[in-house]
């Protein structure tokens, strides 16, 4: 049914989940696992400053291509150790939402899952919301899991 599946992550305990959710999904289907992150590129010396006054959930934004290579490794060790093969990482410069819809889409994806966090309340409406968007704009099924 699903042979490719993608899944975002910020290293967040949210998306931890999700990342969870979809590894067992991958796992028992025999299906890729395509774990994406995005980042905004910030010169380090601004790093501590910049990131310090960003709400929590936005932290990640700042966080160097490196920090982000580097969750993407340990997220792909852990889906590896979980039995997933083969499970590949993607790195975006931009937006979460678009980096999520991009690789689905240039990859041919089956499916996306991602958490719910951020689907209601005002907040979506001043912020967006990265499953939100996700799930308007789609080129496959998405898997929304309750996270929170």
């Amino acid at each position: 049914m699903f042979s490719s599946i993608v899944v975002g992550t910020d290293g967040s305990d949210t998306a931890s989940t999700a990342v969870r959710h979809a590894t067992d999904l991958a796992r028992r289907l025999g299906a890729r696992l395509l774990i994406v992150s995005a980042y905004e590129a910030v010169a380090r010396p601004g790093l501590r400053t910049e990131g310090a006054e960003l709400p929590k959930d936005l932290q990640w934004m700042v966080n160097p291509h490196g920090d982000v290579l580097a969750m993407l490794e340990e997220a792909r060790g852990e889906a590896v150790s979980a039995g997933v093969d083969p499970v590949e990482t993607y790195a975006r410069q931009g937006d979460a939402a678009d980096a999520i819809l991009d690789i689905a889409e240039e990859q041919r994806s089956d499916l996306i899952v991602v958490g719910n966090r951020g689907l209601t309340g005002a907040k979506r409406f001043l912020l967006g919301s990265v499953p939100n968007k996700v799930s308007h704009h789609a080129p496959c099924s998405v898997l929304i899991v309750r996270t929170t």
